[in-house]
């Protein structure tokens, strides 16, 4: 059996307690102990990709052949907080649906957005942290 995500992992994403967190993309192969860990770290649940209200966060699930990344990339920032952390959750290397760094380096450019740090976040998947990209002063 595979070891499940904890909340010592998802601590790692920079959620806090009262904080929205909207998730896109979830399916049947989405890291449900990570969900929980989520939740249990904000003390919500996760809100669905049809929610309205301002956001503090997104979990985007996405796999190669989902769709198009960059518009998922420009759909998660509809209602979230200026300086929102935004994670895509991609298939690790090897697994079924896995996204280069450089595919999604080119999505979140094309989004106005800059791929960070990359974690092993949960067994089957990997989490890479966007951000907005630096504006002039």
């Amino acid at each position: 059996m595979v070891a499940s995500s904890d909340p010592v992992s998802a601590e790692r994403l920079g959620f806090q307690p009262g904080h929205v967190v909207q998730e896109f993309g979830w399916g049947d192969d989405s890291d449900e102990d990570l969900r929980l860990a989520i939740e249990e770290i904000t003390g919500a649940d996760l809100v669905d990709e049809d929610y309205d209200d301002v956001t503090d966060g997104v979990v985007a699930w996405w796999r190669d052949g989902d769709g198009d990344l960059t518009d998922l990339l420009v759909d998660v920032q509809t209602v979230l907080e200026d300086g929102g952390l935004i994670w895509l959750l991609t298939p690790k290397p090897g697994r079924a649906g896995h996204a280069s760094h450089s595919e999604i380096q080119e999505a979140a450019t094309t989004a106005g957005l800059h791929a960070m740090s990359t974690l092993a976040i949960a067994p089957d998947w990997s989490a890479t942290q966007l951000s907005h990209r630096g504006r002039g002063r």
